[in-house]
């Protein structure tokens, strides 16, 4: 067997050392005789995974004893109703800002069932950039703002979150979760599809503080509740069972690799190798986000024509770079480079990158 390159932006790649560990553990989990994915999710054994990954999230984001970490089911995409459904009370209004294809979503899905006012999108400019601070216009007294932390398809980021004078921040953190430290203490909910950068699909961690929790609207439907998940530690229902495991396995992994400021290093070590590609092709390579915007995790860009793209997509697919098409809906290039993307992979890509530029500048 030989692996590949996989530069996919979800479901993406996952370490090597966890996906070895499931191997192992698939068939008799913890000596029960059964695999995870058999086990009671009301079993002591499973109660242990679950309790031990809500922990180490902790852990890892630091100063988190005011919060809960949930494991739900229904993507982020159900956070775009979940979070005004649980945060809006009648009366009161939410700011958006939109960055992206998914922070345009999660205000849209917002605006059918809240007052959801825009304070600022970047939808003019293509989403190539993330707004200065004096830019955004918040209503008079919205309840949050809304943010998504890394825009997936376009390849931006928010290199720090703005502060808008205690206002809390709600952000969809999908892409880039965990890829680097952030000051949970801004955030009332932060959320987070797992298939990018915390492990495969099927389950959405919500971490949510616990004055946020005491004040939920209780006249949504009971699935949507925060409250009534932390209250049966995500448990109310059977949840993504194997999905929790191996996000566990994952936040392990992260752990003992130095936690969140050792990854930041590791990102920012292959995202330089890849621009650094981009900028020296003498506009072969055109990056689509502006420099001082750029994301971490999903370097975006174009060549010269579309037939050049999608031989270089071709060419990369034959040495074991795979993924690297862009979005359906922009095309072009993106090399997604979450944390379990090997320094080695944005080696290679890197090298390819100048070698399809000398045969086909």
């Amino acid at each position: 067997m030989e692996r590949v390159f996989n530069f996919n932006p979800g479901p993406a790649t996952l370490p090597y050392e966890v996906l070895k560990q499931v191997q192992d553990e698939l068939l008799d989990y913890a000596g029960t005789g059964m695999s995870v994915m058999e086990i009671s999710h009301r079993s002591k054994d499973f109660e242990a995974v679950i309790a031990e990954a809500e922990s180490l999230m902790k852990e890892l984001i630091g100063g988190a004893d005011q919060y809960r970490v949930l494991f739900l089911g229904g993507g982020a995409s159900t956070q775009f109703a979940g979070v005004p459904l649980n945060l809006v009370t009648p009366g009161r209004e939410a700011d958006y800002i939109v960055t992206g294809s998914f922070a345009e979503k999660a205000y849209e899905e917002a605006d059918k069932l809240i007052k959801a006012n825009l304070a600022f999108t970047t939808k003019p400019e293509k989403h190539n950039r993330i707004p200065k601070k004096e830019e955004i216009q918040l209503s008079a007294d919205p309840v949050y703002v809304h943010l998504c932390s890394n825009n997936t398809i376009c390849g931006t980021q928010w290199q720090s979150f703005p502060d808008f004078n205690g206002i809390p921040l709600v952000v969809d953190m999908s892409s880039d979760m965990l890829a680097r430290p952030f000051d949970i203490s801004k955030f009332s909910v932060v959320y987070a599809g797992a298939q990018k950068n915390l492990g495969p699909s099927g389950v959405t961690i919500v971490i949510v503080r616990n004055d946020v929790l005491e004040q939920v609207n209780k006249q949504i439907p009971t699935m949507l509740r925060y409250d009534i998940h932390a209250k049966n530690d995500s448990m109310y229902n059977t949840p993504p069972c194997f999905s929790i495991y191996i996000v566990n396995l994952i936040l392990r992994w992260l752990k003992q690799n130095g936690g969140l400021p050792a990854m930041e290093k590791r990102n920012q070590e292959k995202s330089a190798l890849v621009y650094g590609a981009i900028d020296a092709s003498a506009g072969f390579y055109r990056g689509h986000a502006v420099k001082e915007d750029r994301s971490l995790m999903n370097v975006t860009y174009r060549l010269p024509s579309e037939e050049l793209e999608k031989s270089f997509v071709a060419e990369a697919k034959k040495q074991g770079l795979i993924g690297l098409g862009g979005h359906r809906s922009v095309g072009g290039i993106r090399a997604s480079i979450y944390n379990a993307m090997t320094l080695a992979g944005c080696q290679t890509l890197a090298q390819f990158m100048q070698e399809f530029q000398r045969t086909n500048g």
